[in-house]
């Protein structure tokens, strides 16, 4: 069989089958159509032709195009992931891949924003629905809610008004693998959330439905007319909020607090993390908390901790 074809039934697979998000089945549509154009190049266009050498000659290309380790990790995995499906769908014994390496990912330690940035950054973003601004209150609640549950940016867009309970003070979130789990958020989120629902996102999903009514400032909205009525967070115009919204919000907030490392949603979801840790929160709590399938994941932030402990030393101990 062609091997793009069953590039696609493969990619089908991991949707239907698997559930796998659109982000990584991206991924692997990007990792496997490389592999198929390379394989090409050299005369091969069947799955069969596909062999070790091939791709081991394909990451050896890529290590030499100064590709990173991560990279090159990644399409290691993604070769093997298919290989292995192309074996067990047509009965064959044979996997190519199953032998294939790749260089480990070097781990770095993720960016955290101290107890005191955190702080101010808050503080200022309080200070700017001072005067009901619409978005002001809708960017509070959201880094607030980041902040406080240690949420992943594609969780965060994804929420409903009903996976939100006020009350006990929890959101019901679908992560990786379309697995829910469901986390705690602490009372300024729920003050910041409350403030938002009453006061914003009315506004927003009427302006889309073109009522032009907000409706009372004292109610939390039941918008049915609007689109994406269901969302919790609400673009411009009403729309559900991207990632690439929540990322440019959060990138420009950070880009004035000094520190080093990417300046994204994730920056929250480490601090957070890392934030519990210093408090004394168990390792296991945190994985579920931040709904991580090895605890392996976890531990980097054990290191940050520790990393933060030494600077701290270094400072502060006169024989350091």
């Amino acid at each position: 069989m062609h091997l793009s074809d069953d590039i696609d039934d493969f990619l089908r697979y991991l949707t239907a089958e698997r559930g796998y998000s659109v982000h990584t089945v991206r991924a692997y549509r990007t990792d496997l159509d490389q592999l198929a154009r390379f394989a090409a190049d050299r005369g091969n266009q069947a799955s069969a032709d596909l062999s070790l050498e091939l791709m081991r000659e394909w990451l050896w290309v890529a290590t030499q195009a100064g590709l990173a380790r991560a990279t090159l990790a990644r399409r290691s995995a993604s070769a093997r992931s298919f290989t292995a499906w192309l074996a067990f769908s047509h009965d064959d014994s044979t996997d190519p891949a199953a032998r294939l390496r790749s260089p480990k990912p070097g781990r770095t330690l993720p960016r955290v924003i101290t107890h005191a940035q955190m702080t101010d950054l808050l503080n200022l973003l309080a200070s700017r629905t001072a005067g009901g601004e619409t978005l002001a209150l809708r960017d509070r609640a959201i880094v607030e809610l980041l902040y406080a549950s240690a949420l992943r940016v594609s969780e965060l867009v994804g929420l409903d008004l009903a996976d939100v309970d006020l009350d006990r003070l929890t959101v019901r979130v679908t992560g990786k693998g379309a697995k829910e789990r469901v986390v705690p958020f602490g009372v300024p989120a729920q003050r910041a959330l409350v403030d938002y629902l009453r006061q914003a996102r009315n506004t927003l999903a009427t302006e889309a439905a073109g009522t032009g009514n907000a409706g009372s400032p004292g109610a939390v909205p039941t918008v049915t007319a609007a689109p994406n009525a269901t969302a919790l967070f609400l673009g411009r115009q009403g729309q559900r909020l991207g990632v690439r919204g929540v990322y440019r919000l959060v990138a420009t907030l950070l880009a004035a607090v000094p520190g080093t490392g990417p300046a994204g949603p994730h920056a929250l979801r480490h601090t957070a993390a890392t934030h519990l840790l210093d408090g004394g929160a168990d390792l296991r709590a945190v994985q579920e908390l931040l709904g991580h399938v090895s605890l392996g994941t976890t531990q980097i932030y054990t290191h940050v901790s520790a990393e933060r402990l030494k600077a701290s030393y270094r400072l502060a101990h006169p024989r350091a």
